[in-house]
């Protein structure tokens, strides 16, 4: 058995739908033919309990190397990208207010992008793009087809 990094998520993973799909059983019973309560999260969680299955699986059968413990300067290099994501995504979540949904989602993709694909123009148009095609795509979904109200902000008035 290799204790490798992707065993230890695929573990994280297993125990994780184990306790969600049991916490599921508590959900209340639907009324009058609706819909039932629980039908969402096990629809979602049998795919990702199969999906962690098959990561355990490959992290035992490849030639990953086991995981070693570094020091702390090299630990924060290495994984120096997913502390700019989180960094961004708490800097959406507290600029939500001041700039809402919209303006916030487009600037939080823009640079998630951009920190994790390059900063080069060219490339910087590609995100541009990409953000304003997926931001304003959602946010017309749910705001104009499904009537959820969005976050709008101070700067921004939708509504």
């Amino acid at each position: 058995m290799t204790l490798n990094r992707d065993f230890f998520v695929a573990v994280f993973f297993l125990v994780l739908v184990a306790v969600m799909y049991a916490a599921t059983y508590s959900l209340p019973e639907p009324m009058f033919n609706q819909l039932a309560s629980w039908t969402w999260p096990r629809i979602i969680l049998i795919p990702l309990g199969a999906l962690s299955i098959v990561l355990l699986v490959q992290s035992q059968t490849s030639g990953l190397e086991a995981a070693t413990v570094s020091d702390l300067k090299g630990w924060f290099k290495d994984n120096t990208n997913p502390f700019l994501c989180f960094a961004l995504f708490f800097g959406f979540l507290y600029l939500m207010p001041l700039l809402g949904m919209l303006l916030g989602g487009l600037l939080y993709v823009f640079l998630t992008l951009c920190v994790l694909g390059g900063w080069q123009p060219r490339q910087m148009v590609v995100h541009i793009a990409i953000s304003a095609v997926f931001v304003i795509g959602m946010w017309s979904i749910f705001s104009l087809a499904l009537g959820v109200v969005l976050p709008e902000g101070t700067i921004l008035r939708v509504y």
